[in-house]
């Protein structure tokens, strides 16, 4: 097999104009080409603007296919459209509305039986082409007339039809998608309500017709499969006898091969596959009658099983499996869960108490902690024995703690101005001996229910040490708090060495 040295391209080129109308084109300068390229190319009495749309070896394959022959009278194309052949072309498509709005009043002037749908201006605006649809013979010589009065240029009408018109004005069909006719049809075949009867759709022309008001092209596309799965199939024009009644045919299903009979008087349906109907056919045929459609049914059906429903049903068993795996799973979880909760309850010790009279504070494990009857508690305090806490607290204050370096006071210093609430001086400050308290001078919580404590007790002096079994509040238990410091972990302002 010998390898070309040189390989020359078709040099036909197929050019696409508005509203999807396509010719083809000579490239005669051999220009680069590519698929959407702008082309100015050689029309009768001018030269027009369109894009390339196909190139090459597929050229050749579309003239055959439409019967185009590749002879002298095929024009050629000038070259690659500039920017200034642009705008000349897009002034040119802009005028365009308003010589449609013009020539349908101009229509209905004249009263036409004729619509007007669309207007194609020549990229060096010399010709305008008016497109029209009608239903019989029109006569348009006064029309072109006033045409070329009104727009000062050469004017040619070329009727279309419906499928047509609506190919150029475009939309969406049905099935959710761009028109046929406006993105690839090209021929339009006659379209009859026989392809909707193969197909056993029903007969509604509001579902059948598309937007151009004609049956679908798109009817025609699976008629010949239909036709194909109609061969085996027999054709009743009578009701089978059988010995439970006349059965009459409802519908059919082509590709599964089955057909649905019904008796008079019942609404069910009973499915018969095709072969049982042929021996039916022939059995009544012969004059004997099968007892009952129904009981053949059952013995034939188990051997038409279609594969999706098979998957189906397999796929329905998984599900099963898991569903019972789950459920046994939740019932193993439940009876572990009572078990555990039944060992714990068995197994259950008393909580460890913490002993107060013990400095640590730890749990002491195995001593249960004493009750109390209910209403009767220590009335502030009384009966209750010093915190161990609290003396160990001070004696790690003594020994962490450093004294405090007292700041030297100017005894000639005056005091600010608005340092009391009432807008008084503020009195200086009373020195206290080192290691004494403050004096406590805020009230002390009494709990709901109880004596005071304060009722038959002595009063403690003003700075003196507090007296067995009384609380502090806990306002000056927070600024302890507070006022701990990093090198006293206890909290507590340090007291000075003695």
């Amino acid at each position: 097999m010998e390898i070309p040295v040189s390989f020359k391209e078709f040099d036909i080129v197929e050019i696409r104009f508005k509203g999807g109308r396509k010719e083809f084109f000579r490239n005669v300068n051999r220009l680069p080409l590519i698929t959407g390229d702008a082309v100015v190319v050689d029309v009768p009495n001018g030269h027009h603007i369109g894009h390339v749309s196909l190139k090459g070896e597929l050229v050749r394959l579309q003239m055959n296919k439409k019967k185009v022959q590749n002879n002298d009278e095929i024009r050629s194309i000038y070259r690659v459209a500039t920017e200034k052949d642009m705008e000349k072309f897009n002034l040119a498509r802009e005028q365009e509305p308003t010589t449609m709005y013009r020539a349908r009043a101009i229509v209905q002037e004249l009263k036409l039986k004729m619509k007007l749908s669309d207007v194609e201006y020549q990229a060096d605006k010399t010709k305008a082409t008016f497109f029209y649809s009608a239903d019989d013979r029109v006569d348009f010589r006064e029309l072109i007339k006033k045409l070329a009065e009104e727009f000062k240029v050469r004017i040619e009408m070329r009727q279309i039809s419906l499928r047509h018109e609506a190919g150029r004005l475009g939309g969406i069909g049905s099935c959710g998608r761009e028109l046929c006719c406006s993105t690839w049809l090209t021929d339009f075949r006659s379209v009859s309500t026989t392809a909707a009867r193969y197909q056993n759709l029903s007969l509604n022309p509001s579902k059948l017709s598309g937007q151009c008001g004609r049956l679908k092209c798109c009817l025609n596309y699976e008629l010949e499969t239909y036709m194909d799965a109609l061969k085996d199939i027999p054709n009743v024009n009578r009701p089978l006898q059988t010995k439970a009644g006349d059965a009459f045919l409802q519908k059919t299903d082509i590709f599964r091969r089955i057909m649905w009979f019904g008796y008079r008087g019942d609404s069910n349906w009973f499915p018969v596959t095709v072969e049982r109907v042929q021996e039916v056919l022939k059995m009544n045929a012969a004059g004997e009658m099968p007892e009952n459609l129904a009981e053949e049914v059952k013995k034939q059906l188990p051997e038409v099983v279609d594969f999706v429903e098979a998957l189906e049903g397999n796929l329905d068993r998984l599900d099963e499996q898991y569903k019972t795996k789950k459920k046994r799973k939740k019932k193993k979880k439940d009876g572990g869960n009572a078990a555990t909760a039944t060992e714990v309850l068995a197994q259950a010790t008393p909580t460890p108490e913490v002993r107060r009279d013990r400095p640590s504070g730890r749990a002491v494990q195995g001593e249960p902690k004493p009750r109390q009857e209910r209403g009767e508690r220590p009335a502030g305090g009384e009966g209750k024995p010093p915190r161990p806490e609290r003396e160990q607290q001070a004696k790690g204050q003594q020994q962490q703690g450093k004294p405090r370096q007292e700041r030297e006071r100017d005894p000639n210093r005056q005091p600010k101005e608005g340092g009391n609430r009432e807008g008084g001086n503020r009195p200086p400050r009373q020195e206290r001996p080192q290691g004494q308290r403050p004096p406590q001078n805020r009230p002390q919580p009494v709990t709901q229910g109880a004596a005071p404590a304060t009722v038959g007790a002595p009063e403690r002096p003003e700075g003196g040490p507090r007296a067995e079994g009384e609380q502090r509040s806990r306002r000056n238990r927070n600024r302890n708090h507070r006022n701990r410091k990093p090198g006293n972990p206890e909290g507590g302002t340090p007291k000075a060495e003695g």
